[in-house]
């Protein structure tokens, strides 16, 4: 959050001043801070230096595309939440730009009322860079199953006491599942509860393969396909 004024600081980046001025209003309007950056690697710079609480990214930029921004942002160790914003629509785009760490996917053109929506969407899910809240904090707690611990309030996971290292997506999914063991929970229900909105299927099960893959290796496999409904987490039988 900015200092100066305890709002939420969002960083847009779109080579189109139109976009930018219309973003920027839009969110200003409903209490944002905005900053702005025209190119990739002024966009780069300015996430570490103004440490924004969220970026709107365009996919094309002219000089370093939005896919590779947000991975040398996450590469450098920079979970700032991203809303990926782009003409870009098809599902492959979509997983790559959400695997790659990013939080969300709107495409253009777009509803500014849908995009601020998503915003407020993605900043209570992560809490901003470094944000707490009553809400966030009432819920922090420790999660345990079957010798897998998830710490809420220090963002550890260990399974039987070896730490398990996961990107703040992978975070959220397994905690969604831990908080309903043995309960199968369908592709929709982990969309709307982890990502915040409905997208492709793909994204929930390239997730998923990301956790059996950190996880499975430390004991027996603990998340469960129900082919054709979904996913549960519960000890093997």
């Amino acid at each position: 959050m900015s200092e100066q004024t305890n709002r939420p600081r969002v960083l847009v980046v779109d080579d189109e001043r139109n976009i930018r001025d219309l973003v920027g209003v839009a969110l200003r309007f409903h209490g944002f801070e905005v900053i702005s950056a025209a190119r990739g690697y002024e966009a780069l710079e300015l996430a570490g230096s103004a440490s924004p609480d969220l970026l709107v990214l365009d996919v094309m930029l002219p000089d370093l595309d939005g896919f590779e921004l947000c991975r040398r942002l996450r590469a450098r160790g920079d979970e700032v939440p991203v809303i990926f914003l782009t003409a870009r629509d098809t599902p492959a785009d979509t997983v790559h730009g959400l695997t790659l760490g990013g939080d969300d996917y709107v495409t253009k053109p777009f509803s500014v009322e849908a995009l601020v929506a998503r915003a407020r969407a993605v900043l209570r899910r992560g809490g901003g860079r470094g944000g707490s809240g009553s809400e966030a904090a009432a819920e922090q707690t420790v999660l345990s199953v079957a010798g897998l611990e998830l710490d809420e309030s220090r963002w550890e996971v260990r399974r039987d006491g070896t730490p398990v290292d996961l990107s703040p997506t992978e975070f959220r999914l397994l905690a969604f599942l831990m908080r309903h063991p043995g309960q199968v929970l369908t592709k929709a229900q982990l969309l709307e509860h982890v990502w915040g909105f409905g997208t492709q299927s793909q994204v929930v099960e390239t997730y998923i393969s990301y956790l059996r893959r950190k996880l499975d290796p430390l004991g027996p496999p603990l998340i469960h396909t129900q082919r054709g409904v979904g996913y549960a987490l519960r000890p093997s039988s």
